[in-house]
């Protein structure tokens, strides 16, 4: 498929979704979300390894939702644009292979939601990151005021959506929002090589070790050590599982499906 806002690109195993409308902050209009759920779908169906999120040009990464739309829609239609929201966050959440936001430049309201639903945060030095929604008369809707506290704690969480600061990379790496910040001309070549290391481990593995983290988010406890163990003894019998035990007793490398 292609589309007019958004391009999905290929790098070996690595899909990369790039927001493409750079004149417009990246912002997220109807036509970039539903191109964002057709891709996330192409990209599950031709089996990415690794997924990587990013925004066009040099100064977004993400700078929010389209506000000139939703600023004359009734309460059903604001209903709808919440669910899409969610739907593709979820999307994101769950994609069954590690994601990574590439945030190369502001990440305010709904962008920052769409990074917070990535597994890996990776800001480069010129990033600001925000969830602006308050001076808009609204509140956080795509899933930060769930997603923001389970990271950063719920005193900041509250600080930033309270006041909707704006904040750089370094106190978002400071807050534990991104997990590392590298020089805004690396930014790219860096996360490349995250994605590469990462296609490059055991594709059942990788899926059950995230499946695992996100389910401790949301079970109680001992459900959740339960489902580890699950997923954990069904991975025995595997060709990774073999293959990765008996690289380490022969003391070579693996090599993996």
């Amino acid at each position: 498929m292609s589309w007019e806002t958004l391009r999905l690109e290929w790098d070996g195993d690595v899909a990369t979704l790039v927001i493409d409308r750079p004149d417009s902050m990246n912002a997220l209009n109807t036509d970039t979300l539903d191109a964002l759920e057709d891709a996330l779908d192409e990209a599950e169906a031709e089996g990415a390894r690794v997924l990587v999120l990013t925004g066009a040009g040099d100064k977004a990464f993400i700078a929010g939702a389209d506000i000139s739309y939703m600023k004359d829609i009734d309460t059903p239609a604001a209903q709808e644009y919440a669910e899409q929201g969610h739907r593709i966050a979820s999307r994101i959440e769950t994609f069954p292979a590690p994601t990574i936001a590439a945030i190369n430049g502001y990440a305010f309201g709904g962008g920052m939601e769409f990074a917070l639903a990535c597994d890996l945060r990776v800001a480069s030095e010129r990033a600001v990151l925000g969830q602006t929604e308050i001076d808009l008369g609204i509140m956080p809707g795509w899933g930060g005021s769930v997603r923001l506290p389970k990271l950063v704690g719920d005193e900041i969480a509250r600080r930033l959506i309270y006041f909707g600061e704006r904040i750089d990379a370094s106190d978002a790496h400071e807050h534990g929002l991104v997990g590392e910040v590298v020089a805004h001309d690396q930014l790219d070549s860096h996360v490349a090589e995250l994605a590469a290391e990462l296609a490059a481990k055991p594709r059942h593995a990788l899926q059950g070790a995230k499946a695992a983290i996100n389910m401790s988010h949301e079970a109680p406890r001992e459900a959740a050590l339960e489902y580890e163990a699950r997923v954990w003894s069904g991975l025995f019998g595997t060709h990774d599982q073999r293959e990765g035990m008996d690289a380490f007793v022969e003391k070579r490398d693996p090599d993996f499906e």
